[in-house]
């Protein structure tokens, strides 16, 4: 019975290979016709060989966008793409077609060639040889989205910690004669060094306004995408002020304020903790130390008492 899984999964996973191979082969046909329509019409510039490091991951990439375009609208694309999945994606800015698509190729050829490696790499006998692969499958599935997730916490994190150096810069930007949309230009644009997960956001809001979209609009993805409760009460707050007018300056003041006094006692209350766990950590590696050095030679001398005394 075992035996027989094992070839059910060998042969499911040599025809995955195949339809990748042939899912491959398009995707080079389709490049390279492109290709060939970009120099027919001019378009095309030479490339010169030592600048194809920076192609190569390009092409990587649209090599695995391209294999995940060949599902759209179909049931895998449905299973492999949860709405957590695309949350992770519009938190590192990659929700759209092409995002998408590359992170479901990755998911794809991972879970085709982790079992694949498994088989050729391993002597597999007994149950292993039905629950090794199928566990190579799992991980190839999940892999890029543990990848993914960690990615979304670090931007998440360091969206939190730009943000009081966000509100430093409105300020500044406000006291010397700036408007809400004008601070907002020259966040995103030239000091966007400065900020690089928010200002990066801020220049993609700056765009989605110049285009049309209403300042609550182009600044919705920013409120909502990193979960952070006073990075969208001061979205909110720039939104009023866009709409209503009114000076900024003091309700900033006021919100960088208790921003840093709500990062102090969150900061205190960490320490506290650390100060349990370290005293924990203490009992469990001091307090026998301890133990041992005050009340070993009383135990020393007992035991030699009482050896004496049974003579």
């Amino acid at each position: 019975m075992v035996m027989l899984l094992a070839a059910a999964i060998l042969i499911f996973a040599i025809a995955l290979l195949l339809l990748g191979s042939d899912l491959w082969t398009r995707a080079r046909l389709d490049n390279r016709r492109d290709q060939a329509l970009e120099r027919a019409f001019g378009n095309a510039q030479p490339q010169d060989a030592p600048e194809q490091t920076g192609g190569v991951r390009s092409q990587l990439l649209e090599q695995l966008a391209s294999l995940g375009r060949r599902f759209e609208g179909s049931r895998v694309r449905d299973w492999l793409l949860a709405d957590e999945d695309r949350l992770l994606l519009d938190q590192v800015g990659w929700n759209n077609s092409s995002g998408t698509a590359v992170f479901l190729g990755l998911r794809l050829l991972l879970a085709l060639l982790l079992p694949l490696a498994v088989l050729a790499l391993g002597d597999l006998q007994g149950i292993k040889a039905f629950v090794v692969p199928l566990a190579a499958l799992a991980a190839g599935v999940l892999l890029p989205k543990f990848a993914l997730r960690s990615w979304a916490r670090h931007l998440c994190k360091q969206a939190s910690d730009e943000l009081p150096l966000l509100i430093d810069l409105l300020r500044l930007l406000q006291g010397v004669g700036f408007s809400v949309d004008q601070s907002l230009q020259m966040l995103g644009e030239k000091l966007r060094p400065a900020l690089p997960v928010l200002g990066r956001e801020l220049a993609d809001a700056n765009a989605a306004y110049s285009l049309g979209r209403a300042r609550a609009q182009s600044l919705h993805r920013l409120a909502e995408s990193f979960g952070d409760k006073d990075l969208r009460s001061l979205v909110q707050l720039m939104v009023q002020v866009h709409q209503h007018g009114g000076a900024v300056q003091e309700p900033l003041r006021q919100f960088s304020l208790r921003l840093r006094e709500q990062r102090r006692m969150e900061m205190k209350e960490k320490v506290g903790k650390l100060s349990v766990k370290m005293t924990v950590v203490m009992m469990f590696t001091l307090l026998p130390a301890l133990l041992m050095v005050l009340a070993g030679p009383a135990l020393i001398a007992l035991g030699s008492t009482i050896a004496r005394m049974a003579q």
